[in-house]
């Protein structure tokens, strides 16, 4: 039976690479379900946040960001995107501070959109003259009618609550969806399988990030309660293989070892993380390929 007075609704995340989308989301939350890092396109796949408020649930749907797509895997990223900006109560765009204003992500995104959208003007921490944020609001609001203009720093937390308040105000009555302890919808497995990539992509340069997915083979609990978990690194190319190895193994070491105290925090509870390296050519423009590791 709903409660009365009870808020509750889909609100997606959209934007550029790199804008802090994810980080956005992990602050709303308040915990890290969404791996993030310096690099582009980092995240790949639709995630759901779940935060809930005093008499209200709030469902967030990060996304992909919105670019120029050549390979089939980019192609299928921002499919996952744009597919997100339909069926929701809310959508945030969510755009740097120090950036020029981009008229292009408003005519090929917004552009007969009848959802309400707030303007997320994120970073505002970086900006060496907050003078410049006024010319920054006002460029923007001659491009699309914003419902609200709320200025944050993701990385510091300034702002988030302000816009959550925001948020809630667009929320239409209806059921509590999630129970109050669900962080996200996703399973265990994947969001394992997320920050040991997040690790690959922190530590390693080039192309390398971008050629490779995790797909984890076991995960089971022991009696002792350590859940043992055995996940592959999938490269595209054989030459990537040393680079994420590393030489004696160091790289692939420091890799597991950083995404085992995250995957720790997550799950509560001591793990035991074995990584070994497979590599299948050019994954990421094979269709079953792309449709095995969960991107179509």
């Amino acid at each position: 039976m709903n409660k009365k007075g009870f808020k509750s609704g889909f609100v997606s995340i959209i934007g550029r690479p790199n804008v802090g989308k994810s980080t956005l989301l992990n602050a709303i939350i308040g915990e890290k379900i969404v791996i993030t890092s310096n690099k582009p396109q980092t995240t790949r796949n639709r995630i759901q946040g779940i935060h809930n408020i005093p008499d209200g649930q709030i469902i967030f749907i990060d996304t992909p960001g919105i670019h120029t797509s050549h390979s089939r895997l980019n192609k299928s990223m921002v499919d996952v995107a744009m597919s997100a900006v339909s069926g929701v109560d809310l959508l945030l765009l969510v755009v740097e501070a120090s950036a020029p204003v981009d008229t292009g992500i408003v005519a090929d995104v917004l552009a007969g959109v009848a959802t309400p959208v707030v303007l997320v003007i994120n970073k505002v921490d970086l900006l060496p003259d907050k003078r410049v944020l006024l010319d920054r609001i006002n460029s923007w609001t001659s491009l699309h009618n914003f419902h609200e203009i709320v200025p944050v720093s993701a990385g510091t937390g300034d702002g988030v609550a302000l816009l959550v308040d925001t948020i809630s105000r667009y929320l239409p009555e209806g059921h509590q969806l999630f129970p109050d302890d669900i962080l996200t919808d996703m399973p265990e497995k994947f969001i394992v399988a997320e920050m040991i990539r997040e690790k690959v992509f922190r530590l390693t340069r080039d192309e390398v990030p971008y050629s490779t997915a995790v797909e984890v083979e076991s995960f089971v609990e022991r009696p002792n309660g350590v859940i043992a978990i055995a996940a592959a690194i999938i490269l595209e190319r054989t030459t990537q293989k040393g680079i994420v190895i590393g030489k004696q193994g160091e790289m692939l070491k420091k890799i597991g070892s950083q995404a085992r105290h995250d995957i720790e925090r997550l799950l509560d509870t001591r793990i035991f993380l074995e990584l070994f390296v497979k590599v299948e050519e050019n994954w990421s423009e094979r269709p079953s390929k792309l449709r095995e590791y969960g991107y179509e």
